[in-house]
């Protein structure tokens, strides 16, 4: 069996008393919040059993996992593309949300299965490099980089413009440059500094929810709208199958976000079981939410005719139901709430994953090492983080300038997480189900074709632009690959003996730790 490489940083098990893995050092432990939780019985005994340290602070519960999963996913997320997602699905906006929730859902048991067998930073590139082959991992990584990379310039810029709506006197370019500089800086001073934020975001925008969902309520129920009825679900004038999963492919930008939870396993202090428990819990929740205030929106919207044949151009469909419903205060309400969710809350926890996959890629000698560098004091991913905010500061500029920005960057960001995601499915396959002859066929072969199934069909329903620019993306990460492999850096993420299935994964004929068939690479 091959050895995983090193960390630039050293072997795993120094003896430098120094060493962030040594019971001394504050990332070995938690500092002034408790030591870190004992190693998993389940799983394998923390990062050091794949030859890396442990540098990042283990200082996260379930419970900030989970605010961090929801703050990621927005709970008012649809406000921002209400429109959009109404024209495609022919006003069938909730049951759009419903099948994007169960295409997440599938998608998070394969998380919760494969981030138990690698607790480790870097989320798809991880999980797919040490199931499949450590070549298709960087290809993975290579694309949901189209997601993490680029969805924090698509929400400064989503912010920028809502909050230029409301005071025009400030540019968006301005706007857009203040976000970059205030979630850096919260970012830079450490996780616990985010996950306080995060709390305190969430309220706010579950405020504004439930203020929302009680005014429409109350009017739908004075004779506002169009009355109760659940044409949002099923509308037999305009439903078809090809309608309502090209609106799918819209509606998922509201979901992504969960995976970022992966990101953060060398955070987490709880049972490896935490991180897939607390993606389930929060695509449970956040979906619910998208469907009961898109529902009430879809009976508020003035013109629904016209807005499934004219669209929404300005993105200010929601904001017209919620006037509706309240008044010009509650469209405004609405619509600022949308800026800083979009521009602080979810783009601040983006960066946050965006530099730990970064910072797992240069670990393993994939991008250039000074990605890999930890701050001495913040345990953080420093460089990673600041790298982040340039790119998306560069970014959110230049598409601020173009007419069609928005569309442009969520297109491809859709590609890129759903792309990655059928390559996390299969890979669950592959190291459960042909490398550890699991029998457990729910969670390692249904569960995982199933999420496959849906979301290819999302993918090839999908924007044929999205397609042609994605199909680039990946050819470029080819040629990247190959450029490595060339230059003696080729991806070597060998999974270690120390990897053992949780038994209650597996049937009473799956071989034992000690059997030769439990050994990979042998």
């Amino acid at each position: 069996m091959s050895e995983a490489p090193a960390p630039p940083s050293g072997p795993a098990g120094s003896s430098d008393p120094t060493s962030p893995a040594s019971p001394s050092d504050p990332a070995g432990s938690t500092g002034p919040v408790g030591p870190a939780a004992p190693a998993d019985p389940s799983g394998p005994a923390g990062i050091e059993g794949y030859g890396y340290r442990q540098e990042l602070r283990r200082s996260l519960r379930f419970t900030d996992l989970l605010v961090y999963g929801l703050v990621f996913m927005v709970p008012i997320a649809p406000f921002g593309i209400f429109g959009s997602v109404f024209q495609g699905s022919g006003g069938m906006v909730a049951l759009a949300y419903g099948l994007g929730m169960v295409a997440m859902m599938f998608t998070a048991l394969s998380y919760a299965q494969m981030s138990r067998a690698f607790p480790m930073a870097g989320s798809v590139y991880t999980y797919a490099g040490r199931g499949i082959a450590a070549p298709v991992g960087f290809l993975a990584g290579w694309m949901i980089l189209l997601d993490y990379v680029l969805v924090p310039g698509l929400l400064y810029l989503i912010a920028g413009v809502a909050m230029n709506s409301l005071v025009p006197a400030v540019p968006v370019w301005l706007w857009l440059v203040g976000f970059v500089l205030l979630n850096t800086a919260v970012n830079y001073l450490g996780v616990e500094m985010t996950s306080k934020v995060n709390k305190v975001m969430l309220v706010g925008e579950l405020l504004v929810l439930l203020v929302f969902v009680g005014f429409g309520l109350a009017a739908l129920a004075a004779g506002k709208g169009r009355g109760f009825d659940f044409t949002p679900v099923y509308n037999s004038q305009t439903f078809s199958w090809s309608l309502v999963f090209g609106a799918v492919s819209v509606a998922v930008l509201s979901f992504l976000g969960f995976d970022g939870i992966s990101t953060l396993s060398e955070e987490n202090r709880d049972s490896t079981r935490a991180i897939g428990r607390s993606m389930i819990a929060a695509l449970l929740l956040a979906g619910s939410l998208f469907i009961a205030q898109t529902w009430i929106a879809s009976l508020l919207v003035p013109d629904p005719n016209t807005l499934i044949t004219e669209g929404d151009p300005d993105g200010t469909a929601f904001y017209d139901a919620a006037r509706v419903a309240a008044g010009g205060w509650l469209a405004t309400v609405t619509a600022a709430a949308t800026a800083v969710a979009w521009g602080f809350a979810n783009s601040l926890v983006a960066q946050a994953a965006t530099s730990r996959l970064l910072y797992a890629m240069a670990r393993d000698r994939q991008l250039p090492a000074f990605l890999a560098e930890i701050h001495p004091s913040r345990r953080v991913p420093v460089n990673a983080t600041l790298l982040t905010a340039g790119v998306s500061l560069v970014l959110g500029l230049w598409t601020a300038s173009r007419e069609d920005g928005i569309t442009l960057l969520s297109t491809l960001v859709n590609f890129g997480a759903l792309t990655t995601f059928l390559v996390l499915h299969v890979s669950v396959v592959v190291h459960y189900l042909v490398r550890r002859r699991s029998r457990d066929w729910w969670r390692h072969l249904l569960a995982p074709a199933a999420g496959f199934a849906v979301l290819a069909y999302v993918v090839v329903n999908a924007d044929i632009a999205a397609q042609r620019l994605g199909f680039v993306w990946l050819a470029i990460g080819g040629l990247v690959l190959a450029g490595l492999m060339l230059s003696g850096r080729r991806p070597n993420l060998t999974a270690v003996a120390a990897d053992q299935p949780s038994p209650d994964t597996l049937s009473p004929d799956f071989p034992s730790p000690d059997s030769p068939l439990s050994k990979e690479n042998q």
